[in-house]
């Protein structure tokens, strides 16, 4: 950390930021092993931005302090490039491409391993192991407008779902204030780091908005800052509002944030001269499989670090760059957990395939119907009778047996469609990311009760 900040400071910002829901222990255990996590990561070869031989560090929204270490503008590439090196450069792991997980082996209670599927035959195996973790990442594929890749299917809280496993949490998820919006362009993430520079915010009449909604302008949390941009593209009948980064200058921008930068241009968009059309996108799953401090989840063998997971460290909004720190510090507990199992033999296992129940409907066409109704009633701003609607809609799909990696895909969205609404049915109040039109406002009767399904059931529980 540099010079004026604290370990305290990153703790009240984080609960700050969770609006009511943060678990106060998982949130000491991010912040307080958070560094030693990062000085292991530097030793290991990750490079991130430094000036005369001292770390660089930035500013995003809900932040307190300038605490934000940066590789350019493509910190989790550099974080992963770095984590594979090293991997490559350990004896005993060994890598298996182009063979997906698609289900968890349960055998008498216990995680077994899991079932992969082949990508080009469809071919079913078991891969077998005393301890499991899923890190699987999030869903932002149920929605028709993500910033996250398209492998992001929730294929770990679905796995984790159908073998039993508690989830928590799950109405949260994170819409990205600022994604390129241009038709027929991907959903490019327009980093906050931007804003923490000095980009601002403008309508499509050019005027600047933010201070109406919050003190912090700019840099409020996400979920304000999106639905304040909700609310001016409602006023201007526009389908998005425009960042101004032209004030920070070029040789900045070019430096600092190269990969936009450039971007932009394919698009005939100079960043330090235009203003840039963005509005939100789904990012982040705050909820997920439940964990305790150290990644087990509630099925023996089997634990779940990164967005796949939720011990509540993120509460109902998670804190900007907290998600790559949250990796770090609770992938490294996992393992230390693992450590400590005893020694079990391997068991026998062949998978079974179900002809009986295969899925004979158009994959594609029901995905896209799926991503667009969620979009429309489990987006942003949400209400009963919209979220009744799609639900009766998700319910009406009859579970399959995947034949493919497409169906597969499609049935694990289809859970966790089903799982995310039903939470968010369950929540009578707007809290954090969960904005509900029907319940405004949060009630202090749900400030520190997190929703958790135990086998089927939705239950409200204390922190």
């Amino acid at each position: 950390m540099q010079e004026g900040d604290t370990v305290e400071f990153h703790f009240q910002d984080t609960m700050l930021a969770g609006d009511g829901l943060c678990s106060e222990t998982a949130v000491r255990v991010l912040v307080e092993e958070g560094p030693v996590r990062i000085k292991e990561l530097v030793a290991w070869g990750a490079r991130f931005d430094q000036d005369g031989g001292r770390f660089i560090f930035g500013r995003e929204g809900a932040h307190s302090r300038n605490r934000i270490l940066h590789s350019g503008d493509a910190t989790g590439l550099e974080i992963v490039r770095a984590l594979l090196n090293w991997v490559q450069q350990t004896p005993g792991i060994r890598i298996v491409m182009d063979r997906p997980a698609v289900d968890l082996i349960i055998i008498d209670g216990r995680c077994a391993g899991v079932t992969t599927m082949d990508e080009g035959s469809g071919e079913l195996s078991a891969a077998l192991a005393p301890s499991v973790v899923l890190a699987t990442g999030g869903a932002g594929q149920i929605y028709s407008h993500t910033t996250n890749p398209p492998v992001a299917t929730g294929d770990g809280v679905a796995m984790a779902h159908r073998a039993g496993a508690d989830t928590m949490d799950l109405e949260f998820y994170q819409f990205h204030p600022t994604a390129f919006h241009l038709a027929g362009a991907p959903r490019f993430l327009l980093t906050e780091a931007l804003r923490g520079e000095g980009a601002v915010l403008k309508n499509i009449h050019g005027k600047t908005f933010m201070d109406r909604y919050h003190p912090m302008a700019e840099l409020a949390p996400r979920d304000v800052v999106s639905r304040a941009i909700a609310g001016e593209i409602n006023k201007t009948q526009s389908a998005w509002v425009y960042l101004d980064a032209t004030s920070i200058g070029r040789k900045k921008l070019r430096g600092r944030f190269p990969n936009i930068y450039e971007f932009l241009q394919k698009y005939e968009l100079d960043l330090s001269v235009d203003l840039i059309p963005v509005s939100p996108s789904a990012h982040y799953w705050m909820g997920g499989v439940r964990t305790d401090l150290f990644a087990r989840t509630s099925i023996p063998g089997l634990y779940a670090a990164g967005e796949v997971a939720c011990n509540g460290v993120h509460g109902a909004n998670r804190l900007a760059s907290n998600s790559l720190l949250e990796g770090l510090v609770f992938g490294a507990r996992a393992a230390q957990a693992i450590l400590q199992e005893p020694a079990l033999p391997t068991p026998a296992f062949e998978p079974a395939f179900r002809s009986d129940s295969l899925f004979t409907g158009d994959v594609k066409e029901v995905r896209t119907a799926i991503q667009t109704m969620n979009w429309e009633n489990l987006g942003l701003i949400r209400n009963e009778q919209g979220m009744t609607t799609l639900l009766n809609y998700l319910n009406g799909i009859s579970r399959f047996m995947p034949q493919n990696i497409a169906d597969q895909e499609l049935l694990n969205l289809l859970d966790c469609s089903t799982l995310m609404c039903s939470f968010a049915l369950q929540r009578q109040e707007s809290r954090g990311s969960h904005y509900r039109e029907d319940y405004p406002s949060p009630k202090p009767e749900w400030e520190g009760r997190h929703t958790v399904m135990r086998k089927g059931t939705i239950e409200l529980e204390k922190s």
